[in-house]
């Protein structure tokens, strides 16, 4: 039984904080990739760090299915459109406007009223700050949630296997051979069959969003926990050092093991949900546990705010170029990690609207 601090899961807060944090370092670390040669060592460090973060956004969707699917907690349709769909599309049309506000000023700009009624229309349109793709993204997934609900209450643990087993072939396998081998022998036949069997049902984010509930309501025996740990390690060199290959090669980078969708993320990105559950979420300090806990209820104000730090950062003239990447990267992506933090916890506790933005 997994231990719970203030009635919330302790390892599921865990990871919320380290996704955070993971975000950051993902956004850093890639910024001033293409500003240094493919193999070089700053290009190296950036590979580095940017692959071993890209579990982050697949586990944000995990976490997010751990709760959404949670069929022992009724979920109303009134309650999942009026509270968490709706929260989502408050949160776009603010933080669009925020973005949009902050884009317009550093360009020398004048707020003006109307400019920011167009800000707010453009966020519902879908045209807003590159990291808010996400909320569109978890709306979709709120919106099949009565659906999803459905299934978790009454599949056998078989029938999830074998919804991972499609979900991973279709949605992660298939797409990704057809990247790295476009011209293979036998891709034209596995191309035809793949488009005339139209599965369109495990595609998109929907696998890792069942996973997080699989992964909090079935306990795994000690063997698939191995297993997972190894092609976990597995996943997260072929991320780094594959990457490192077809960017040599091509001379320039070559993101497509950097796909949340790559199998080599995937495994990644269970290993780090698995570990977190069954190691190190299981420490008795509950004190550290609980500020842990507060940090978590506003990780979702994190990553909206973290962007503004980023913003901030070009406007000084810091990158991580600034000084040595193998440092820079984790000092700045701390630093920018603490001041969303901070802004994050102050817009939470504001009343009435504050937890509706963060």
């Amino acid at each position: 039984m997994a231990e719970k601090i203030n009635g919330r899961l302790a390892y599921a807060d865990l990871l919320r904080v380290f996704a955070s944090l993971a975000v950051i370092v993902c956004h850093l670390a890639s910024r001033q990739i293409s500003a240094v040669a493919v193999g070089s060592q700053n290009w190296q460090v950036f590979n580095l760090y940017n692959g071993l973060a890209r579990w982050c956004v697949p586990v944000f969707v995990m976490l997010s299915g751990m709760f959404m699917l949670d069929v022992k907690k009724g979920l109303s349709l009134t309650k999942l459109l009026f509270h968490n769909c709706l929260r989502i599309m408050v949160c776009l049309m603010f933080w669009g406007g925020v973005y949009a506000i902050a884009g317009y000023c550093t360009a020398g700009g004048r707020f003006t009223w109307t400019g920011l009624w167009r800000a707010i229309l453009n966020a519902l349109w879908g045209d807003t700050r590159y990291h808010l793709w996400f909320l569109y993204m978890i709306l979709g997934l709120y919106l099949v949630t009565p659906i999803l609900r459905a299934f978790c209450r009454g599949a056998s643990r078989g029938d999830f296997h074998w919804f991972f087993l499609i979900a991973f072939l279709f949605a992660s396998v298939i797409p990704t051979a057809f990247k790295l081998w476009p011209r293979g022998e036998f891709m034209p036949i596995l191309k035809l069959w793949y488009e005339r069997l139209d599965i369109q049902l495990v595609m998109g984010y929907v696998g890792y969003y069942v996973a997080g509930w699989y992964l909090r309501e079935y306990t795994l025996s000690r063997l698939a926990e191995a297993l997972i740990y190894v092609l976990g390690v597995i996943g997260a060199t072929i991320t780094v050092w594959g990457t490192s290959v077809l960017s040599h090669s091509a001379g320039t980078l070559v993101e497509t093991l950097f796909s949340f969708f790559s199998p080599n993320v995937v495994c990644f990105s269970v290993a780090v949900v698995v570990l977190f559950r069954y190691v190190l979420g299981v420490s008795e300090e509950r004190s550290r546990r609980q500020r842990l806990s507060g940090v978590a209820q506003v990780t979702f104000g994190i990553y909206l705010v973290h962007d503004l730090f980023l913003t901030a950062l070009n406007l000084l003239g810091i990158t991580v170029l600034s000084f040595a990447p193998v440092a820079s990267i984790p000092l700045l992506s701390m630093l920018v990690f603490l001041c969303s933090l901070a802004v994050a916890w102050l817009i939470h506790w504001l009343p009435f609207i504050g937890r509706w933005l963060t």
